[in-house]
C-alpha cells in the first residue's frame, strides 16, 4: 500500500472525556467534604433529637409535643428566656457602644490595656464571670460584707443574684465584649477626615457621634447585637451558677428534663423548640442585615 493511501484512511482515536467535563466534577468533589461535615455535626443530631421527640410509651406520636407545649411551665420558661435575652442584648448594646466610643475616640492613658482586658473576657468561660459576681455581690460577698461593716446591718443589702436581674447583670458583663470588638473594628475604618470636617463646621461631639459615627457603625452594631441575642438565648452556665432556682429558662428546662428526670422525649421537644427559635432569629437577622446593606449601597 502506498503512502497516499495510508494518509487517506481514517485514524481511530480513543474516546476520552473533554477537559471541560473533567473540570466540571472538581467543584462537586471539593463541596462533598464540607457538606458531609455539616451533615454529621449539625443535621444528624438535629434529626435524632426530632425523632426522639416523637417517642411515646406506646410507639411514636405527637402526645409528648402536646403535653410539653401545653404546659404552663413551658410558657413561663419561653417567656423568661426571651425576656432575659432581649434585656441583656439591649444592655450589651448600650454598654458596648459606650465603651467602644470611649476607647476609639477619647484618648487616655491605659486605653490599650482596657482594650486587652475586654478581649480577655472573650476567652473566659461564662461561669467564671458568674463566680466573680457571687464573690462580689452575693449575700456573703465582699460588697455586702463591706456594707455590713460600715452600716452594721444584720441582713445583706444586695440580694439580686438569684433573681432574673442577677442573670441579666452577669450576661451583660460577659457578653458586652462581643459588641465592643466589632464596633472598634468599624470605628477603625471610619475616615478621620469626616470627623475633622464635621468638627470644623461647628458640629458638637454629640452631633458628630449621632450623625457621622453611629450611621457607619450600624452594621457592626447589628452583627454584635444579633450574636449576643443568640448567645443569651441559649445561655445555660450563667443561669446555673447564679443559683437562680426560680429563673427557669428553656436551656435550664432542657437540662432538668434530660439529665435530672431523664425525660428524653420531653427534653427533645424543648431542644427542638430552642433550635427553631435560634434559627428563626438568625434568619430574621440575615434578612434585616441584607436589606440594610443594600440600602446603604444604593
Amino acid at each position: 500500500m502506498n503512502a497516499p493511501a495510508l494518509l487517506e484512511q481514517p485514524v481511530e482515536v480513543a474516546d476520552s472525556p473533554p477537559p471541560a467535563a473533567r473540570r466540571s466534577w472538581r467543584p462537586v468533589l471539593w463541596t462533598l467534604p464540607p457538606v458531609l461535615i455539616v451533615l454529621i455535626i449539625a443535621v444528624y443530631p438535629i434529626t435524632r433529637v426530632l425523632a426522639e421527640s416523637t417517642v411515646t410509651p406506646t410507639g411514636r406520636g405527637t402526645s409528648v409535643w402536646t403535653d410539653v407545649l401545653g404546659s404552663e411551665a413551658f410558657r413561663k420558661a419561653l417567656w423568661r428566656t426571651v425576656s432575659i435575652a432581649v434585656v441583656s442584648t439591649a444592655g450589651c448594646l448600650v454598654l458596648g457602644t459606650f465603651l467602644a466610643v470611649v476607647l476609639a475616640f477619647v484618648p487616655f492613658r491605659g486605653s490599650a490595656v482596657v482594650g486587652r482586658l475586654i478581649d480577655t473576657v472573650l476567652t473566659l468561660p461564662s461561669f467564671l464571670v458568674t463566680l466573680a459576681f457571687t464573690f462580689l455581690y452575693g449575700t456573703a460577698g465582699a460588697v455586702n460584707a463591706l456594707i455590713t461593716e460600715i452600716t452594721g446591718r444584720q441582713t445583706p443589702l444586695l440580694n439580686f443574684l438569684t433573681t432574673p436581674w442577677g442573670v441579666i447583670a452577669a450576661e451583660i458583663t460577659f457578653f458586652t465584649p462581643f459588641v465592643v470588638r466589632p464596633l472598634l473594628g468599624a470605628f477603625a475604618q471610619l475616615p478621620r477626615e469626616q470627623l475633622d470636617v464635621a468638627a470644623s463646621l461647628g458640629a458638637s461631639p454629640w452631633r458628630v457621634l449621632r450623625q457621622v459615627v453611629l450611621p457607619e457603625a450600624w452594621p457592626a452594631m447589628a452583627a454584635g447585637g444579633s450574636l449576643v441575642l443568640l448567645l443569651t438565648l441559649n445561655e445555660f452556665g450563667i443561669v446555673l451558677f447564679t443559683g437562680a432556682k426560680g429563673v427557669l429558662t428553656l436551656p435550664a428546662m432542657i437540662y432538668t428534663r434530660g439529665i435530672v428526670t431523664f425525660d428524653l422525649p420531653g427534653a427533645a421537644v424543648l431542644a427542638t423548640v430552642q433550635v427553631v427559635l435560634s434559627l428563626t432569629l438568625y434568619g430574621a437577622y440575615r434578612i434585616v442585615f441584607a436589606r440594610f446593606t443594600s440600602r446603604k449601597g444604593h
